[in-house]
């Protein structure tokens, strides 16, 4: 202990106390220099974050090997402050070469703007949701379909970026998906990933849309090696699942029995009029939308028993 306390006492003691203080300021470029340490340290995050911090702490740095190098004559000040200034030039030219690295064509900025970045997902997560999707915008012309019922099979998760489809069933209208709507949310939700179906709705292009579609296979491969990627979209087709349900609502009525409505399997709306009234519990199934009711296949098509 009394080495302990020795040391302690000769790091804190070894130097006498300042007992006259300097009477004239230091030169302006010490002063510079602070003000730019202040400011760099008020960076945010993200790579312009990053840009921002480094470039001001790379100019306080450099201000203060000035400082050190011209007032102070102290050349190990010098020598530490511009080791520094040189990290963080460094760091600043290996950001910079990401952010230009990580560029996208505008309608991927676009996208990343309106749906991503308000989440908080940075640009090198979401170049990895870019390339599963190989950076394809596809196009679908006016009148022509995405999907046809009972023919198509699952087996891709499709994001619209412009233009309105219709959504029909038998030749009767269901809803309309906008953009930053998934085509296929209820379908993708309704299958395992070992699992195969078909749609059993059709999706028609009313203007000439543009889409983003990510292979099933692909998707799924990159949602085992990014947790966070396979729970994004968890949450975003969740989300997508609740509008389409909120644009079904309108369509619920309380008659004469009930009709299935077989790309939301959990719920029923407007209601067939020889159908006689059933019991809701015999046949209406409550849970999570991965449980199918009896009598449905995979691709979410129900029997009439």
């Amino acid at each position: 202990m009394g080495e302990n306390a020795s040391f302690w006492e000769s790091l804190i003691y070894a130097h006498p106390t300042c007992t006259t203080w300097k009477q004239e300021a230091e030169g302006s470029i010490y002063h510079l220099a602070s003000i730019l340490f202040v400011v760099g340290f008020m960076g945010g995050s993200g790579f312009f974050g990053l840009l921002y911090v480094f470039s001001l702490l790379g100019l306080g740095f450099l201000c203060s090997s000035v400082w050190a190098w011209l007032d102070v004559c102290a050349a190990d000040i010098f020598s530490w402050n511009f080791i520094l200034f040189v990290i963080c030039f460094v760091q600043f030219i290996y950001v910079t070469y990401q952010v230009r690295s990580v560029s996208f064509d505008r309608e991927f900025q676009e996208l990343y703007s309106a749906l991503f970045q308000p989440l908080g997902i940075s640009l090198t997560v979401y170049r990895k949701i870019v390339l599963c999707c190989d950076a394809e915008v596809v196009t679908l012309e006016k009148e022509h379909c995405y999907a046809m019922q009972g023919k198509t099979p699952i087996d891709k998760l499709s994001l619209l970026v412009s233009g309105r489809i219709r959504v029909t069933v038998d030749g009767e209208f269901l809803h309309y998906i906008f953009p930053l709507q998934f085509l296929d949310s209820p379908e993708w939700d309704s299958l395992r990933p070992t699992e195969e179906g078909i749609f059993q709705v059709t999706l028609t292009a009313e203007t000439d849309c543009r889409y983003v579609a990510w292979r099933r296979k692909k998707l799924y491969l990159l949602f085992a090696k990014h947790r966070f990627i396979s729970r994004l979209f968890s949450i975003l087709i969740g989300s997508d699942i609740a509008e389409k349900l909120y644009a079904l609502n309108d369509r619920v009525h309380v008659g004469k029995g009930f009709r299935y409505d077989i790309r939301l399997p959990n719920f029923y709306h407007a209601s067939l009029p020889e159908t006689p009234p059933v019991q809701p519990s015999h046949h209406l199934q409550r849970g999570s939308p991965r449980r199918k009711p009896v009598g449905v296949t995979n691709c979410g098509s129900f029997s009439t028993q």
